[in-house]
């Protein structure tokens, strides 16, 4: 039963948000789409030291998990720098090759799947609420990645389609995390400590610069703070269950 919720948990974080992202950018909802991109803040920070961040501690130690959150931040940088794993959410303001994009995204997918296991084999709870932070910061990654593969000749279908496929990288990473994961339970506290470190990383290299980019004005920067607060009561509220 735990694999079967890891493996949904997985399709709705890799797949599912491909398609939310897909109906959103070719809708009237497109103008939407950086108004998730606040309440994504909220949950991803939330998420990372309500949920993930506690567990490890109380399991490592405040010093350890410090290291290992350091270490995953750096991590993700290099691999940033690198154009291997790269996160670009929100507008695209240079588009790279398709085969490039895709490429990235379905390593980072698989990585997002590990990370739902070692939530979920830890607890079901933290599962649930890793699975709906990936979900929350996939949509507007993919909505990005679908824009920049339509322009860069990519029919609509084709698009969607090599998205989709690049998203149930998720799955993959879901289901061989679980068995990799499942009986070392030492190596948990240690994959929840580098998610948090994903979730941080994410939501301030990433997104916050994106929320920047919007309309100076008050009444927007008022938004932007309701709708991240809004995702951190989310969270807050997953975290009583």
């Amino acid at each position: 039963m735990e694999l079967l919720y890891i493996v949904l948990a997985t399709l709705a974080g890799g797949v599912l948000s491909v398609l939310l992202a897909a109906s959103v950018g070719l809708t009237v909802l497109a103008r939407w789409a950086d108004r998730l991109v606040g309440f994504a803040v909220g949950v991803l920070l939330a998420a990372a030291l309500l949920t993930l961040l506690p567990k490890a501690v109380n399991e490592l130690g405040p010093e350890a998990t410090g290291a290992w959150l350091l270490a995953g931040l750096i991590a993700f940088f290099v691999l940033e720098k690198l154009a291997l794993w790269r996160h670009q959410h929100g507008k695209q303001e240079v588009a790279p090759s398709g085969p490039m994009i895709l490429l990235g995204d379905g390593m980072h997918n698989f990585v997002d799947g590990v990370l739902i296991a070692a939530a979920f084999l830890h607890d079901p709870a933290l599962g649930v609420a890793t699975a709906l932070a990936v979900v929350l910061h996939e949509v507007p990654q993919e909505l990005g990645d679908f824009m920049v593969l339509l322009s860069a000749g990519y029919s609509r279908r084709r698009a969607l389609l090599f998205n989709a496929l690049s998203g149930s990288a998720a799955v993959a990473g879901g289901v061989l995390g679980y068995f990799a994961l499942r009986g070392a339970e030492g190596v948990l506290p240690y994959v929840l400590a580098i998610a948090a470190a994903s979730f941080l990383y994410i939501a301030v290299a990433d997104l916050v610069p994106e929320l920047h980019k919007a309309r100076r004005r008050l009444a927007e920067a008022g938004l932007q703070l309701g709708l991240i607060a809004a995702g951190i009561a989310t969270m807050a509220l997953l975290h009583q269950h």
